[in-house]
């Protein structure tokens, strides 16, 4: 695919931001940990997401949430709750982050979300990308996300070489930083999310019905 090691242009970045929300204005998909600001309601929903489907988490968020309200109710439960609740999402590894990342929150910072990427990390389960999505989604910071379906899409669309570790690549990190900057933050990190389920797939990805087709060096380029 004649990759490159290169930033694209700012004039290439914007261009993509405003088609994608475009897109995203029409085809954006509806989840209930999109319907709340609240940081602490989707940084759980994020933890949930992590290597699962999102139609797969819609009931166990919501009966999650029917059951605690807040870090302080979730530290005083039985674990075994916890673990039987979070079940249907398999990955039982998940069960003591969701308990250790609410004893963070309150003996760290009040029980608050810190708003801040460096503080957020720190939490247990939460990494690059789930504190991006949490501060770009709740608090409209203008924050990166990368994941493998990211670079999929950067790398199809711009035309640029990644290093093996994707996820830690500079260009590919300063391109999702370059792209989220652009503006409206929140919608922008979900056109990604939205696009590369629905459009862009690692497989048979529908590039006859892609609105970004004609600019994009994965298509201009297939043989």
């Amino acid at each position: 695919m004649n990759l490159k090691r290169k930033i694209p242009s700012t004039g290439k970045i914007k261009l993509f931001h405003r088609k994608l929300l475009l897109w995203f204005e029409k085809n954006k998909r509806d989840y209930p940990w999109r319907k709340t600001r609240d940081p602490f309601r989707i940084m759980v929903a994020e933890m949930m997401l992590q290597r699962t489907k999102a139609d797969q988490v819609v009931g166990v968020y919501n009966k999650f949430f029917s059951e605690f309200n807040s870090p302080q109710e979730i530290v005083h439960t039985n674990l075994k709750k916890i673990r039987k609740i979070l079940y249907p999402l398999g990955l039982r590894w998940r069960t003591k982050n969701f308990k250790s990342v609410c004893v963070s929150l309150i003996n760290n910072f009040k029980g608050e979300i810190p708003a801040d990427r460096r503080k957020l990390i720190t939490l247990p389960g939460v990494g690059e990308y789930v504190a991006g999505m949490v501060l770009s989604t709740a608090f409209n910071k203008p924050e990166w996300v990368v994941d493998s379906n990211v670079i999929r899409l950067f790398k199809r669309y711009f035309g640029i070489m990644t290093t093996k570790d994707g996820r830690r690549d500079k260009c590919v990190v300063e391109l999702a930083k370059l792209y989220v900057a652009a503006g409206k933050p929140k919608e922008a990190n979900l056109a990604l999310l939205d696009f590369v389920a629905l459009v862009c797939a690692p497989r048979n990805p529908r590039c006859v019905e892609c609105p970004i087709c004609k600019t994009c060096h994965y298509f201009v380029n297939r043989k």
